[in-house]
């Protein structure tokens, strides 16, 4: 059903879609492309790159320094755009790399420029979409600058799991994640034996257990106020995850 889309799920968590809007938002989904894990999709540098919805599956969107260190920026889930601003800018400014094998639409700037033209209300909720982002990179700057590692590490979770609600991929009870801990490194400024042991510090005071490509929130209450996770700046009214 166009409805469970996971993008058509996230727009109508701004506003009510319109039989009518889901039937023009469906029009993006005609170019379906597959690509597999760890394979860059998106390169740093590329130009007049088309921009892509993720159907399934999860990819990552990260920068390369002069020395090969790389910083992950995000990443994406379900119901993401992938590669929004190259549309604009004309040349990506960062890479994306599945970290599983995906399958996604590809969106040409025509595209967009049409379905805007025609149901005004998509276009405003697509820009919802790209301030969350953006309020998201703002978090996360905040998280790397001054949250301490243990702290950072649990927003970090808790904020995967609310968007992940938000896409009917989440609960109260934790959710399927595949990240390697040297994914969350990359993320969250890390080492990745460094993640390993604050992972074990958050499981051994009962907050939450990452294991399997699970995360199983034992106390999510107490974690949410560990971290003062305040889930206003995703634009939510509150948890998707009561």
């Amino acid at each position: 059903m166009i409805e469970t889309r996971p993008l058509a799920r996230k727009l109508g968590a701004f506003v009510a879609l319109s039989e009518e809007e889901i039937f023009v938002l469906e029009r993006l989904h005609k170019r379906r492309r597959t690509f597999v894990a760890g394979r860059d999709l998106v390169h740093q540098g590329q130009a007049d790159q088309a921009a892509y919805i993720l159907v399934s599956g999860w990819a990552c969107s990260y920068k390369l320094l002069h020395d090969g260190q790389r910083q992950v920026i995000d990443f994406q889930i379900p119901g993401d755009f992938l590669g929004l601003r190259s549309v604009v800018l004309h040349v990506s400014d960062h890479s994306i790399e599945p970290v599983t094998d995906i399958e996604v639409t590809e969106v040409h700037a025509a595209d967009l420029f049409e379905v805007f033209a025609e149901t005004p209300r998509l276009a405003t909720a697509v820009l919802w979409t790209a301030s969350r982002a953006e309020a998201m990179v703002v978090e996360h700057l905040v998280g790397i600058g001054r949250r301490d590692a243990t702290e950072r590490l649990a927003h970090f979770l808790l904020e995967l799991g609310e968007r992940l609600a938000l896409v009917g991929m989440g609960s109260n009870a934790g959710y399927a994640c595949p990240l390697t801990q040297y994914l969350i490194a990359d993320a969250v400024g890390l080492s990745a034996v460094h993640v390993n042991r604050v992972l074990r510090q958050l499981r051994e005071q009962g907050m939450v257990t990452f294991r399997d490509g699970y995360v199983t929130f034992d106390d999510y209450d107490r974690m949410v106020e560990f971290a003062g996770f305040e889930v206003s700046y995703l634009d939510q009214v509150g948890p998707l995850l009561k």
